[in-house]
């Protein structure tokens, strides 16, 4: 079922593209032609929080741009469609992009497509310039105030397929002050692996407590009739870079 076995198949998983990668941040090239990241995320659209049996997901309205994403890299504004986490078993680990090799304990992904360009989701998804995703870095802490209405709804969608409303969530409050970022061009993370993502890696980590963490890894990677398998470890290991430039907003 792993990472390593799903070239068979989804051959585009040894593809130039794939993601996540491992950012050597002495190779990252400072770009000053990159704008910065504007985050318009002023209406709280959030639908539903799922168990997707891979990850934990919110899904957003996503029927105009009042939830979206321009700047930076980008000529066209992109639509949050949904976030999602990977996380560790342990605090050593669960992070799918790494700095300089170091992994962290959770990664937020915040999910968005090119609604000026593609006409649905799914459309953007297999388009190479359809997704933007933002990276988030999650370290171990004080509580994050904000995360506890997230957490604190994850007993609800414990089982593999469980879905519950939640609604009027802004994920404005899951950013960190600094917006400063890492871009390169890369692919889905869970199969189909498309390559159609345009990634930013957020430097700057948010912080969240253990006791939040826990409530993560007791959500379960299996359903209600089935042998319980604790979620966690639901992480891609990063892949090889082929050539990519990694660019900077940021001088280092």
């Amino acid at each position: 079922e792993g990472p390593s076995e799903w070239h068979k198949a989804y051959p585009i998983a040894q593809g130039n593209r794939q993601s996540p990668i491992d950012i050597d941040s002495a190779r990252a090239v400072y770009d000053p032609s990159l704008q910065p990241l504007l985050i318009s995320y002023e209406s709280c659209t959030s639908l539903s929080i799922s168990n997707t049996g891979h990850s934990v997901m919110v899904e957003f309205e996503d029927s105009d741009d009042r939830t979206a994403i321009s700047g930076g890299p980008f000529q066209n504004p992109f639509r949050l469609k949904q976030f999602h986490f990977h996380w560790g078993t342990t605090h050593s680990q669960g992070s799918e992009h790494t700095i300089d090799g170091k992994p962290f304990p959770c990664e937020l992904h915040l999910v968005h497509w090119n609604a000026r360009k593609y006409a649905t989701f799914g459309e953007a998804a297999a388009a190479p310039d359809g997704l933007a995703v933002v990276g988030v870095f999650l370290e171990i802490g004080k509580e994050h105030a904000s995360m506890n209405r997230l957490t604190d709804a994850l007993y609800m969608v414990k089982f593999k397929g469980t879905k519950a409303q939640f609604r009027g969530f802004n994920p404005k409050c899951l950013l960190p002050s600094s917006l400063d970022y890492w871009t390169y061009l890369g692919s889905l993370t869970t199969p189909p692996l498309n390559e159609s993502v345009t990634w930013i890696v957020l430097k700057e980590p948010i912080r969240i407590s253990v006791k939040q963490l826990e409530k993560f890894r007791m959500l379960l990677f299996t359903g209600e009739e089935d042998q319980r398998i604790q979620m966690a470890d639901n992480f891609r290991p990063p892949q090889p870079l082929k050539g990519r430039i990694v660019r900077a907003s940021f001088k280092a």
